[in-house]
């Protein structure tokens, strides 16, 4: 009878220590879908401290960090529609398409669906992976191949043209990834890696040093213009021509970087990922000595801002300038050769009601001297519309200090795509659709008197929620019939589109509703 209590006894706590564990683990994950993507990091690294790696050789050493970051580099295959003719013209930095593998777009005749390669990395367990902007954009179909081989199919949860970074997912759990560093702590002369599938060739890792910081090139610049003049045309005269929204304050390296290495890691000795490298300068096309990548620090940010708005962010301060050296201080016959001149300030922007004027010269953003515009202009980008910043600015000789509250961002810079009429698989219809979701909120389930919903964050030009109309903000509760609580869940749900038309069910008001049956092929 003694036993048989006892063996009770321990049947009972086994089974609460069971029901413990579950519950923890449950509420752990419910947890971890509201973290950033560095909070999500730690999470794992506290639960899953990292074996030592022995180097094999005397320093510097190299292969620690090859080894801990190679198996979390991808492979990515895009497949593009066929196009006709145009042509960028003869720019030598219009180089994304010379880089790294980008399909050419300079025939004059219609060409059949092309196929393109880039690198990824993934920085989550779950399956999220940043690349380049330009590696996924107006692709029908994104592929990725694991370094064991697996080739599973991505869908874009989010791209910005602005620095040339998109986020995209694949379904698969318990995977490798890479560890945030801090680019901020980014010296010149430095030893860096570079990973990634340039030339068609598998998993490449090259060395080098870190030669400068906070470097521009102009050519995310000029790839959104060439873009938005293909969409408006060329402008008449000097006020149409657009203000450019692009974002370039790389880290410089001279690790071998070559066409298919763009969108991979740039890491630090440590195996911690430091940037994601983007473009090179070259008079050839290929490697010649200087490649550049987008700070982590930007990274972290964008894809925090996807995961959590479906859209990026920006918060503006609401001024244009020039960066002063001698020959613009002379030009604008001024003593001053360092810092910002405001030549501009937005009526009713942050600027104007802090204070701001033309004329005004900054010198500072939170006590942090401003050394280029590109410094500034990567800086701001890190933040949120409604953050503030201490601004400090000449005015008459004398320094003075402002805080300015940022405000949000208003301008679109998505891209323009086109479509293939070809049958899809669940996740090329999700990238066909050309949106971003995220999952309402319960306060706004509860304000639209529904149980189940996604929020349209994003519509691109030339997607099929563009065509048919969709506007952002809407509340989609159920795609073919099924509700949807998230970005998985509408693509779950899209695959079961039957004879070529998605049946989506939306809500923009308490009362009101939506249907829509959009057809994939049109």
């Amino acid at each position: 009878m003694q036993m048989k209590k006892l063996g009770l006894t321990l049947l009972t706590a086994l089974i609460g220590g069971l029901i413990a564990v579950g519950s923890y683990k449950l509420f752990e994950n419910k947890q971890e879908s509201k973290m950033s993507f560095e909070e999500r990091q730690e999470l794992h690294y506290a639960n899953n401290p990292v074996p030592n790696v022995v180097s094999s050789t005397g320093n510097p050493d190299f292969t620690q960090a090859a080894a801990m970051v190679a198996p979390a580099v991808v492979h990515i295959t895009t497949t593009y529609p066929g196009r006709s003719g145009g042509g960028y013209g003869g720019d030598p930095m219009d180089l994304f398409e010379e880089f790294f593998g980008m399909p050419r777009q300079r025939q004059q005749r219609s060409q059949p669906p092309a196929k393109a390669t880039g690198s990824g990395v993934i920085i989550s367990q779950d399956g999220y992976i940043v690349t380049n902007n330009h590696v996924v954009e107006d692709a029908n179909k994104i592929e990725v191949q694991l370094t064991d081989k697996r080739v599973l199919e991505a869908k874009i949860i989010g791209r910005d043209p602005n620095t040339d970074l998109a986020l995209i997912k694949i379904n698969e759990k318990g995977l490798p990834f890479v560890k945030f560093g801090d680019s901020d702590n980014v010296r010149i002369g430095e030893w860096v890696l570079a990973v990634g599938y340039p030339l068609g060739l598998e998993s490449t890792v090259t060395a080098g040093i870190v030669s400068a910081t906070g470097r521009s090139t102009g050519i995310i610049a000029n790839e959104l213009r060439q873009r938005q003049f293909q969409q408006r045309g060329y402008p008449q005269s000097e006020e149409e021509v657009p203000v450019s929204t692009a974002v370039e304050s790389f880290i410089q390296t001279d690790a071998v970087i070559n066409k298919g290495n763009s969108g991979g890691p740039l890491v630090n000795t440590n195996g911690e990922l430091i940037g994601i490298n983007s473009n090179i300068m070259t008079p050839t096309g290929t490697y010649a000595g200087y490649g550049f990548s987008v700070p982590v620090n930007l990274v972290k940010k964008i894809a925090d801002d996807f995961i959590k708005y479906g859209t990026v962010k920006r918060g503006l301060i609401g001024i244009t300038f020039t960066e002063l050296n001698p020959t613009t201080a002379k030009k604008l016959e001024i003593s001053d050769i360092n810092g910002l001149y405001v030549q501009d300030v937005v009526s009713k922007g942050a600027a104007e009601e802090a204070g701001i004027k033309k004329g005004d010269i900054i010198t500072k953003l939170d006590g942090r001297v401003i050394t280029s515009s590109s410094d500034l202009q990567e800086r701001i980008y890190r933040l949120r519309p409604g953050d503030k910043v201490k601004l400090t600015y000449k005015r008459d000789g004398k320094e003075r200090d402002v805080t300015v509250t940022l405000k949000e961002d208003t301008r679109s810079s998505e891209s323009k795509t086109e479509d293939e009429e070809t049958k899809r698989s669940a996740t090329e219809i999700y990238n066909k659709l050309g949106a971003g979701f995220v999952p309402a909120t319960d306060a706004k389930k509860k304000e639209l008197g529904v149980s189940s919903g996604v929020v349209v964050t994003q519509v691109h030009q030339g997607g099929l929620f563009d065509y048919f109309n969709v506007q952002r903000g809407l509340v989609i509760t159920h795609i073919n019939g099924k509700p949807v609580n998230s970005a998985d869940e509408v693509e779950a749900a899209l695959a079961d589109s039957e004879r070529g038309i998605v049946r989506i069910v939306g809500v923009p008001q308490r009362g009101s509703r939506v249907e829509l049956n959009v057809p994939i092929e049109y």
